[in-house]
């Protein structure tokens, strides 16, 4: 919670306040009954004929950043994303894009928004078959209205963007399943949204071409500095591509945090079995880990002492203090930060830090 309510403070692209979506037709008693505490999924459906596809959400996503959801089939996350461009409806709570509650705009507005504000990639990417790449990224520029000009120049550059710029008088047959995906994100790009939604955009291809595409798309986020709310059910995609992951369970959020914190500090055994078998080598940092420089004063070491340690910076991940502690037969390695040195991790630290969350 501390972290969520610090991560508030900065500038905000994407909110969420309290979004409840109930499917069914006695929503209204559904939703007090959820609200009560006193109904799980399931007895909501057997008193109400109702389902609780999102119970309650609540986060914020900061300017640039990529925020992963993910959950088991039926956990709710692909509902929940279809929010942020009021695909589904909520049936009561806030969704707040780039200031503005969009919950409350007219037709109009939402169809400015929709093709202006926010690109979306899902699973299937739909290229139309009789266009060819460079046609189907103009899509949403010609939704505009814009310039044929503008418009050609900008899908190909989106095209560029990609690593697709060779491809765009082929036709959507021509390319393979990863390809295709590649032409969606380009699509998608090509409006230069403020708010990019991915709802599993990469679950169906092969596992190498699915890791490709993470490690380019983290690549291009990055660079871009997207605003991306990410859907998956994978939770190495979502540790290779996520700054922060919400973990969702029957409609509820369980858990936000970065993948380190979640590594770290599982809330319940749920979000534990999530983490199991990750390994942990680079996701944990010296500065989780670390105790503070003073502590390590008070317990009988000089200042000056420290600086004997093999020295690594606050940012280190696991894999290499350890390899550093073996090359340097080193009991301690002393944590560096600007040049100061601000904790001490010893070998206890590092083999806790190895084991997997109880």
């Amino acid at each position: 919670m501390m972290n969520e309510l610090a991560h508030v403070k900065q500038s905000t692209a994407v909110e969420c306040r309290g979004v409840w979506k109930i499917f069914g037709s006695q929503t209204s008693a559904a939703i007090e009954a959820a609200r009560s505490g006193q109904y799980d999924k399931d007895q909501l459906l057997a008193k109400f004929g109702c389902v609780a596809a999102v119970a309650n959400a609540s986060f914020s996503v900061g300017e640039g950043e990529t925020f992963c959801i993910i959950g088991l089939s039926g956990s709710g996350k692909s509902t929940l994303i279809r929010h942020f461009n009021r695909l589904i409806e909520p049936t009561s709570g806030e969704v707040i894009v780039r200031g503005k509650d969009i919950c409350k705009l007219k037709v109009a507005a939402l169809r400015d928004l929709r093709s202006r504000c926010i690109g979306m990639v899902f699973q299937q990417v739909a290229l139309l078959p009789y266009r060819t790449v460079l046609q189907n990224v103009m899509l949403p520029l010609e939704v505009q209205g814009k310039p044929s000009g503008e418009t050609r120049a900008k899908s190909q550059a989106a095209l560029e963007t990609v690593g697709l710029g060779n491809w765009a008088d082929r036709y959507p047959r021509e390319l393979s399943g990863g390809m295709q995906q590649r032409v969606g994100i380009a699509r998608a790009l090509a409006a230069e949204p403020d708010v990019l939604l991915m709802d599993e955009p990469f679950s169906a291809l092969d596992p190498l071409i699915r890791k490709q595409l993470q490690i380019e798309f983290k690549q291009l986020s990055t660079k871009l500095k997207k605003t991306t709310i990410f859907i998956t059910h994978d939770i190495e995609e979502a540790i290779r591509i996520g700054d922060r992951i919400a973990i969702m369970r029957e409609g509820r959020i369980i858990q936000i945090g970065t993948p380190e914190e979640i590594a770290l500090h599982p809330v319940d055994s749920y979000v534990a079995d999530f983490m199991e078998g990750v390994s942990r080598l680079k996701l944990v940092k010296a500065h989780s880990i670390m105790q503070p420089a003073l502590a390590e004063v008070l317990n009988g070491n000089s200042a000056s002492s420290l600086s004997d340690f093999p020295t690594v910076n606050i940012n280190a991940n696991l894999e290499e203090m350890i390899d550093l502690a073996i090359a340097k037969c080193a009991e301690k390695l002393a944590i560096e930060k600007d040049g100061q040195i601000v904790g001490v991790v010893s070998r206890e630290n590092l083999l806790c830090a190895t084991r997997a969350a109880d």
